[in-house]
């Protein structure tokens, strides 16, 4: 709890056996968490019989792989449905640190922003914490182009480590967006489009064998989906096209 806010934080998981019970200690650490929600999308190994042995911690499985936009639809639909004022993402593969939750919550809890973001760009920490190079190189492209389509001011668009009050979650419509990893992509540009300005920290990230990451072709895919994304925010603000990302915000 955070000055009377309930603090939920949700995890979109995926195979992350080995590193479920790690994550989950550094949230719970942090004394201002009320609650984790765990939402596996049919992994393969012990994700969900791990998840189920942690205090605390609401745990519910995708009954096939849906992907990881709608993993997160579900996160957040739980998180409301459970109370939640402020829904922390946090990815279980402990590439992102945790301890930065007082601070994210903080920032949303005392009306200061609605949307917080762990950026790995600012501070230098992307290529300092491992990031391959390709993918460094595809970040800052990709986050170029997006701040002159959408008009925004953001150090990077890609991470994966997000805080939200409950009154921007509830204006969203979420369900319109991919179920696929652009959906992050998608949520971003919405936010944006209603107005609201984005905050941003500074958060340490590593890269090893065990946290998450797609491949090539899959990033090459992720990649497309967002220049479509910010072109689609471009044209309909020039109310040249109707977008269903957009139109049900109007």
């Amino acid at each position: 709890m955070l000055k009377d806010k309930k603090v939920i934080v949700v995890m979109p998981a995926y195979n992350a056996a080995k590193t479920m019970r790690r994550t989950w200690d550094e949230v719970m650490a942090q004394e201002v968490v009320d609650l984790v929600i765990v939402v596996d999308d049919k992994s393969r190994d012990e994700t969900v019989s791990i998840a189920k042995t942690l205090p605390n911690t609401m745990v519910y499985t995708h009954e096939k792989n849906l992907g990881y936009g709608a993993n997160q639809k579900t996160c957040y639909r739980l998180a409301l449905e459970a109370g939640g004022d402020i829904i922390i993402m946090v990815h279980p593969d402990y590439q992102y640190t945790p301890k930065l939750i007082p601070a994210m919550a903080s920032i949303i809890g005392n009306g200061l922003y609605h949307c917080v973001l762990g950026s790995r760009i600012l501070g230098g920490y992307a290529l300092k914490g491992g990031m391959p190079i390709w993918k460094y190189i595809a970040n800052r492209f990709l986050t170029f182009v997006e701040n002159i389509l959408l008009g925004a001011k953001l150090s990077e668009y890609h991470t994966g480590y997000r805080a939200f009050s409950r009154q921007l979650l509830e204006q969203l419509p979420l369900e319109v967006n991919s179920d696929d990893f652009v959906f992050d992509n998608q949520m971003l540009a919405q936010i944006v489009w209603l107005g609201y300005t984005v905050a941003e920290v500074s958060c340490p990230t590593k890269y090893f064998g065990e946290a998450s990451s797609i491949n090539l072709f899959r990033s090459i895919k992720y990649g497309f989906g967002c220049l479509f994304t910010a072109l689609n925010f471009r044209l309909a603000k020039m109310k040249i096209i109707t977008s269903k990302l957009f139109s049900e915000l109007d």
